[in-house]
């Protein structure tokens, strides 16, 4: 399985878009995504490259898998 990497902040909003989170707000620099069923809102900094800390930190708080993840990137 190939690793993670950092992305652009772009590609990571249409990973979670794609798995059906929709944007509440967006404060300051930061896109704050929610989806029913999911307790924790995930947190996207708009930035030109997202760190792998906090691409898995987003992962295990929308309850998406690896696969899943690389899965989704491929679509894009």
């Amino acid at each position: 399985m190939p690793k993670i990497t950092p992305i652009p902040a772009y590609r990571l909003r249409k990973v979670f878009e794609n798995v059906g989170f929709k944007c509440v707000r967006i404060e300051g620099d930061h896109f704050i995504y929610t989806k029913t069923g999911i307790q924790r809102p995930v947190v996207i900094p708009n930035w030109k490259e997202v760190p792998v800390f906090i691409i898995k930190n987003n992962l295990r708080s929308a309850g998406l898998s690896r696969n899943d993840y690389f899965e989704i990137l491929e679509t894009l």
